[in-house]
């Protein structure tokens, strides 16, 4: 299991609502929720970017609506949650999300630690133990990007699972998926998701994903901004002995994103 360093367990939770190992099939879902923060209007980065900053009690509301969504699936990897601050309440985002929605496994990144005023990452809600955890840093020219490496146990072998959530500029994108590629080049089943600020031919046929010949869906769904979509910007993107049998971008304005949910099974 050389392609996954970093060897952390997630957390898991008592009384667990547990999947089946070895499963033929998996539900996944990519979401950015943004902190917990609702935004109908490119206006309200302005009127409400206090809320990145300060608690505020609509965005414990909205968390409750953001579990409703997420708690169908096996695995769910979130961008930009917070860890536990002040603008959060001090609440992990990932694992109050964890007991919302009855998920056993939790792991919360931290990827920019401002102390106590902001702990920003990403996070990974799984119904399958994980048999391996790679939490990784991604390289960029200003740090606090980072990817998770989630190996599960799968039909007759296992899947890892990368999410990531990449930088806005080209040339950091670049290196962030090279770093990527070479570290899953040898599996034999691998899904990439997450939001990746690019468009999805930009990624499979122009970027270092291009040598893994990974494919995703053919008629993708704009998931950016969640008030009126016209980017696709969150992917999930498997290896060629994998298959994406249900595909869809949900709508619900509880981010800047939609959320990406898929069904993945053996091809």
């Amino acid at each position: 299991m050389s392609a996954v360093s970093n060897r952390s367990p997630l957390n898991p939770q008592e009384n667990p609502t547990s999947q089946q190992p070895h499963a033929s099939s998996l539900t996944l879902l990519s979401f950015n929720i943004q902190v917990g923060i609702r935004t109908s209007t490119y206006g309200q980065y302005l009127t409400r970017g206090w809320k990145h900053l300060l608690p505020h009690e609509a965005r414990l509301r909205n968390l409750y609506r953001i579990a409703e969504v997420v708690r169908g699936y096996d695995v769910v990897g979130l961008q930009e949650i917070d860890g536990g601050s002040l603008r959060s309440g001090f609440i992990n985002q990932v694992e109050f999300l964890s007991e919302l929605a009855d998920f056993p496994y939790w792991y919360a990144q931290l990827n920019r630690d401002l102390g106590p005023l902001a702990q920003h990452g990403n996070g990974l809600l799984t119904r399958i133990e994980p048999a391996e955890l790679g939490d990784h840093k991604l390289p960029g020219a200003i740090p606090g990007r980072g990817a998770m490496f989630l190996r599960l146990p799968f039909a007759d072998s296992d899947m890892l699972v990368v999410m990531i959530h990449l930088s806005l500029g080209r040339q950091a994108r670049r290196r962030q998926l090279s770093y990527i590629a070479e570290r899953v080049a040898a599996e034999r089943h691998v899904v990439i998701m997450g939001d990746m600020n690019s468009p999805m031919r930009q990624l499979l046929e122009a970027s270092p994903l291009k040598s893994l010949e990974l494919h995703g869906v053919d008629h993708l769904a704009p998931t950016y901004p969640a008030w009126a979509p016209a980017f696709a910007l969150d992917h999930v993107l498997v290896s060629s002995g994998l298959q994406i049998k249900n595909y869809q971008v949900i709508d619900c304005l509880l981010s800047d994103h939609l959320p990406v949910a898929v069904e993945v099974a053996v091809r």
